[in-house]
């Protein structure tokens, strides 16, 4: 799947792949059925607290991107035929006259919880889910945006992170419909904004952007941004929700599988057709979110690989990402022979959301709960392992009995599919055959969507599906032992 791409005039693209802990600037080419990538530029993404609360460091993140086309132009020279631009949902700019006004809130703000009151009380929580089908979470947008205070009296527009980076690069103020279906203010089954809704939380519907589908083109680089690329190159629109782009790399052309994009969130659903905006869905937490080629994610969030990586952060704080990676291995080795009871931990407890010693908190709620407590790196490991796995678990048997829609295997993509124990222990738990990989699933979407619009791979989702399945091996993992009935 790696390898130098060359002589490829006008038939590669690039990802901008924007993570919560880091971002990627990834070339690909689809050549004999099979898609080539290329690392070209890999990033930190740390937040900023500056003193209002935390932030992105939105003007770091543009520069590495700028910085990282601009070595990909340097190292391809005039074969990029267009760039995408993935990244996390709900966080957001507000523009006026095109310029950004202030510094764009992390979702790990505390901000957005201190508005769920305020809106519920204009909108209840059920009348809330069954107008756009959002699972609740307090960083959701739309409290985001309840909270914004003065700002939003100036704002004339509303731009997500991806589409803040595309108009930066192009001009162009729009909004790719993946992403906008995770704001709490878009009716995912007339797939638009809605602007009532809008209305009755006192919002002003005018700071929303028009709405445009992945493979829409969003004009060519220009001014500066042009100028340090090396040249005008196109920037298209693509699953720019970055679990919409992982999804559309599922290597599977069929539709019985449920997914996990595992990364800092484990994101756990099946992909249809229609919403699922039932009572039950609700009370379950499912969200439908859109789907590039008007699918739905019917998903629910569990918290994910944060968990261990914070650990590590704070087991390690001086080592580099590098050497925690290889700590962790040998945790994780520990954790698979641990032999003393392990508590299953709820890891979407809002306790463990915030960074810090996400191990004392671990240990902490088990006193609380009566659980046996773990003491060392390895049992915490271990907890947090099978607890994962029971969530992702329960998630897929929710969301086939929400949504009356069979499932006999799950893929699991991203970060988290490369730990093994994971893995094991989900088919363990949930008596299915587990599927791990591609690693890069979230690239992969977006090289995809783009190599598609440029006419340079044809088809549906299944014909692209087809190509992540001839471009990499995944690992299969069959349950063993006892299963958990759920």
């Amino acid at each position: 799947m790696s390898g130098g791409i060359a002589g490829a005039a006008g038939r590669t693209v690039a990802a901008v792949d924007l993570g919560a802990t880091s971002g990627r600037v990834i070339l690909g080419q689809v050549a004999d059925g099979r898609l080539r990538m290329r690392h070209i530029a890999r990033f930190p993404n740390n937040p900023v607290d500056l003193g209002d609360g935390l932030h992105w460091n939105i003007v770091e993140l543009y520069r590495q991107v700028l910085a990282g086309l601009a070595t990909a132009e340097r190292e391809a020279p005039g074969e990029i035929a267009s760039i995408g631009i993935d990244s996390w949902a709900v966080d957001y700019g507000l523009l006026r006259g095109g310029r950004l006004l202030g510094v764009p809130f992390h979702y790990r703000d505390p901000r957005g919880s201190r508005a769920v009151e305020p809106v519920h009380a204009r909108v209840s929580a059920a009348e809330l889910y069954a107008r756009n089908g959002l699972q609740h979470l307090d960083f959701n947008t739309v409290f985001q945006l309840a909270a914004e205070g003065d700002l939003l009296s100036i704002a004339d527009r509303m731009l997500l992170i991806p589409d803040l980076f595309a108009h930066w690069l192009t001009g162009a103020e729009v909004a790719e419909r993946t992403n906008a279906s995770t704001t709490g203010v878009y009716d995912p089954r007339r797939r638009d904004w809605d602007r009532e809704l809008m209305a009755a939380l006192g919002l002003p519907p005018r700071i929303l952007p028009p709405l445009v589908d992945a493979g829409a083109s969003l004009g060519v680089l220009r001014g500066r941004a042009a100028e340090v690329v090396g040249r005008e190159i196109e920037v298209t629109a693509v699953g720019s929700h970055d679990t919409a782009s992982a999804v559309v790399a599922i290597p599977n052309p069929g539709r019985d599988f449920a997914y996990i994009s595992c990364g800092t969130w484990g994101l756990v659903g099946l992909e249809l057709d229609e919403p699922v905006m039932t009572e039950a869905a609700r009370l379950a937490n499912f969200t439908n979110e859109g789907g590039v080629d008007g699918r739905i994610r019917f998903l629910h969030n569990v918290m994910g690989m944060w968990l261990l990586s914070e650990s590590l952060r704070h087991w390690y704080p001086a080592a580099s990402d590098a050497e925690r990676s290889a700590t962790l291995q040998e945790l994780l080795r520990a954790a698979d022979l641990v032999d003393a009871p392990v508590a299953i931990i709820d890891v979407n407890d809002p306790v463990f959301s915030p960074p810090g010693d996400i191990p004392g908190r671990v240990q902490e709620w088990c006193r609380a709960h009566g659980e046996p407590v773990p003491s060392t790196p390895a049992e915490i490991l271990r907890t947090i392992i099978e607890s994962l796995a029971e969530a992702f678990a329960r998630a897929v048997a929710d969301a086939s009995r929400l949504a009356d829609h069979e499932v006999n295997v799950i893929h699991i993509v991203g970060g988290g599919s490369q730990n093994t124990l994971l893995c094991q222990r989900l088919a363990d738990r949930s008596g299915l055959t587990v599927l791990a990989g591609p690693v890069e699933a979230t690239a992969m979407g977006n090289l995809l969507v783009q190599a598609r619009a440029r006419g340079l791979v044809g088809g549906d989702l299944a014909a692209l599906r087809a190509v992540v399945a001839a471009s990499v091996e995944v690992v299969r993992y069959v349950p063993r032992g006892a299963v958990v009935v759920h």
